[in-house]
């Protein structure tokens, strides 16, 4: 039975969650540890603050555990180093079980239902490399259970949340036409800690793989209109395909070039958000997420889409989109 459980990235978007849900149970004590956490977070839980690269409080902060779960987001190359470093201080530790944040991206540009037994692909780029060698990390180690998220939005989500929320009220998003048709594979990030609970919950999840994506998930159009309509940013815009290409392969560039020179600065919210050609791509991605496993054997269930908008919407407003 496992009770203690570090989880790394504590600080961030999903490991916050995912800390508050294992904090709420009965059965699990979790550490948290990340680089900005304090000795305790504001519930009250013991925290570590683990600099990138210290395997050796890595190893002991593993040694005080039997679970670990990781929930850190970090450039690709960083994830690599990240993902060596998590696995080598694992079996040094008296390989606790681990729990891995992969994503959809491993699946690459795969069209149709698509389960866990789908191949898998480097073809999205090195965001996707990374993750799916952590994949093969965690296969390699053997006591390891890889959770595959779709789209993770919510409050505090800022990739599919505050992003799009920002990008729908400059009227730069909205009803894309054909060239919003793909699905958005979406998943509440209260659905993911809850997810990662059963993980450690059940040992027959171990050494297995599940998509997590909501049942009879939306198109972008429909996600982006509901979405609107939660955020009060009515009525939607019809955008061209040609107005889609012009802002993800001229306008991106220039966009990316100001975020990071306001995040350096220490203004990144003043930057313009912007649509890379990899979320233009994902928009008319006709890939359905099958979630059937996570269902059967997590006992996972879904945040209905309606309640999920509008708390996320009610926290975007307040952060100004």
């Amino acid at each position: 039975m496992i009770r203690s459980v570090l989880v790394l990235g504590a600080s961030g978007f999903i490991g916050r969650r995912v800390l508050r849900t294992l904090a709420a149970a009965d059965d699990l004590i979790p550490l948290a540890a990340g680089r900005r956490v304090a000795a305790r977070t504001e519930d009250g839980i013991e925290a570590l603050r683990l600099e990138d690269g210290d395997t050796a409080a890595l190893s002991a902060a593993l040694a005080r555990v039997q679970a670990v779960v990781d929930c850190r987001a970090a450039p690709p190359e960083e994830m690599r180093r990240g993902n060596a470093a998590l696995f080598h201080a694992a079996q040094a530790a008296g390989r606790p079980l681990v729990v891995q944040l992969s994503s959809m991206a491993v699946y690459g540009n795969a069209v149709g239902r698509v389960d866990e037994t789908a191949p898998l692909s480097e073809e999205q780029g090195p965001y996707a490399a990374a993750k799916l060698e952590g994949e093969r990390l965690a296969a390699a180690y053997g006591r390891a259970v890889i959770l595959r998220p779709g789209c993770v939005y919510g409050p505090g989500g800022t990739q599919w949340s505050l992003r799009i929320a920002r990008l729908l009220k400059a009227r730069r998003l909205g009803d894309l036409g054909a060239a919003g048709d793909g699905i958005a594979n979406l998943v509440h990030v209260d659905d993911v800690a809850q997810a990662v609970a059963a993980a450690l919950r059940n040992s027959l999840a171990e050494g297995q793989a599940f998509n997590l994506a909501m049942a009879g998930a939306p198109t972008w159009n429909d996600y982006l209109m509901a979405f609107a309509q939660a955020l009060g940013h009515v009525p939607v815009r019809r955008l061209s395909a040609r107005r889609v290409r012009l802002e993800s392969k001229l306008l991106a560039p220039p966009l990316k070039i100001l975020e990071m020179a306001a995040a350096r600065l220490g203004g990144g919210a003043w930057a313009p958000p912007l649509i890379p050609p990899s979320l233009a791509r994902l928009f008319c991605q006709e890939i359905r997420l099958v979630s059937g496993k996570s269902e059967d054997l997590l006992g996972q269930s879904w945040m209905p889409l309606d309640e999920g908008l509008a708390e996320t919407a009610a926290w975007c407003r307040a952060q100004g989109a």
